[in-house]
């Protein structure tokens, strides 16, 4: 997509304009802080630019979040006890439980309870919080596809694998050539209806591998809401990574 910029104060505003079948113009932000407006073909340009430099003060504002809160969080995990970690677009407060025989975590009524034997070994914490990410992530995503891909099914879609990766600007990538959905594992920490749209969106990519006008009506008229979906993941999820 061609990039445009407008100057908002002293700012120059970078997006994308995306053209598609929607009623209505949208924005949104990406985790890698691309600005994409997506609006028909018949919108002009020109409307295009002042309604960005309309929400010129709300874009700054988001991208400032991308910028400053998401490296922080990462940066600041120290694994003890307190510390909020989001799961299914919930928050839970980490209880750190020391000289447990077997280590493991579990979650139980608002708290993540992380069993070690030395409360002191940083790395064995956060190996394990990772990896029990990753185990209810696997089985989150593998329940959502079962679900979804009957929508798909008749279409001549095989049903792909899912493989997990930790991926810096997108949720999920459909790898048509060896019939694989690619997620993020972060995409564990959204609401369950986040994350059916993400795996249903990448199912639809085994029909249509673009972002085409059919792609999006067939995206439609299979989950109609798609885009107040996507908005939480773009603009609440992200925050708390």
């Amino acid at each position: 997509m061609k990039k445009h910029h407008i100057q908002y104060g002293h700012k120059i505003i970078e997006f994308e304009v995306e053209r598609k079948n929607v009623k209505n113009v949208n924005l949104s932000i990406k985790p890698d802080m691309t600005i994409i407006v997506s609006a028909n073909n018949k919108v002009p340009l020109n409307f295009i630019y002042d309604y960005v430099k309309n929400k010129g003060a709300w874009i700054l504002k988001h991208v400032k979040n991308f910028e400053d809160v998401q490296p922080l969080k990462h940066s600041e995990r120290e694994y003890v006890s307190g510390e909020s970690y989001k799961y299914l677009g919930k928050q839970y407060r980490l209880r750190v439980v020391s000289g447990a025989d077997q280590e493991i975590v579990k979650y139980y009524r608002g708290f993540i309870y992380l069993y070690v034997k030395d409360t002191n070994n940083f790395n064995q914490k956060a190996k394990l919080i990772d990896e029990w990410y990753r185990k209810k992530a696997l089985k989150v995503f593998q329940d959502s596809l079962n679900k979804l891909y009957p929508l798909v099914q008749k279409y001549n879609i095989k049903k792909p694998s899912i493989d997990l990766r930790v991926m810096k600007a997108r949720w999920g990538s459909a790898l048509i050539d060896s019939t694989t959905i690619l997620l993020n594992t972060e995409l564990i920490k959204a609401p369950k209806h986040c994350i059916d749209y993400v795996i249903l969106h990448e199912l639809i990519h085994f029909r249509y591998n673009d972002h085409s006008d059919n792609f999006y009506k067939m995206l439609y008229s299979m989950m109609p809401d798609w885009e107040k979906r996507k908005v939480i993941l773009d603009e609440e999820i992200v925050r708390d990574l």
